[in-house]
């Protein structure tokens, strides 16, 4: 008898230690969020370098577990695989490298070829301080607005990065946030383009843009990387 209620106890102790036990709805509505970014990467293939990534990280974010007990996630624990890997995150190292990784593959042909482009940059700025204001009005702190607004300036590794220095305490929403919209325009944006054109307007046929030279792409990030630093040399 004894035997068997040791075994009830140790069961019971087993079972208050398991995600099951300590599974909230929060928990669960994050995995499914979790999940569904993993199947849009794989299935669908939106951003699956951005997506997968992000998905995998809010299964890991969000695996239940005893707090009573003292027990936390991995990245909390110090000298852990996922602890050291968020002094990345901390200290701000993954934005510059995610910049550089992003420099080396984009192709900037379109923008030298037309610069006009560049205005669609600018335009940023609206969404920024829209956002901005938003935040501040819905009692947000102002470094905490600042953190939120810069979301809206379409880069998830300067979002990160302002985040880091402003407002920790919102770095994990507001990464996710940032990369998980981008990654989704293709769902996002179809709606909103039939929203605002005409069919007439959407059957266009773009003219071709000029051939741009081998010289020009190598100038252009030389040239920009001088403009920066002389502009802003700190």
């Amino acid at each position: 008898m004894n035997t068997l209620l040791t075994l009830g106890d140790n069961l019971k102790t087993f079972w208050d230690y398991t995600g099951m036990a300590n599974a909230s709805s929060g928990h669960i509505i994050m995995i499914l969020v979790g999940l569904i970014f993993i199947y849009l990467a794989i299935a669908k293939e939106y951003e699956p370098l951005l997506l997968i990534p992000i998905g995998f990280g809010i299964l890991i974010g969000n695996i239940p577990f005893n707090e009573a007990a003292g027990l936390q996630v991995g990245i909390y624990e110090e000298g852990s695989v996922l602890n050291i890997l968020y002094q990345g995150v901390v200290q701000g190292w993954y934005p510059p490298l995610i910049f550089m990784g992003i420099g080396a593959m984009t192709d900037f042909s379109s923008l030298i070829a037309n610069p006009k482009l560049f205005l669609i940059g600018a335009a940023c700025q609206f969404g920024i301080f829209g956002a901005y204001i938003a935040a501040l009005m819905w009692g947000f702190a102002p470094n905490e607005a600042g953190s939120i607004g810069i979301i809206g300036g379409a880069d998830g590794p300067t979002a990160i990065f302002l985040t880091s220095k402003l407002a920790p305490q919102l770095l994990g929403a507001v990464a996710i946030s940032a990369y998980s919209y981008m990654a989704l325009v293709p769902v996002i944006q179809p709606p909103f383009m039939k929203l605002l054109t005409t069919k007439k307007e959407r059957v266009i046929r773009m003219k071709t843009p000029r051939v741009v030279s081998q010289t020009e792409k190598i100038l252009f990030p030389i040239v920009g990387l001088l403009l920066t630093t002389f502009l802003v040399p700190s």
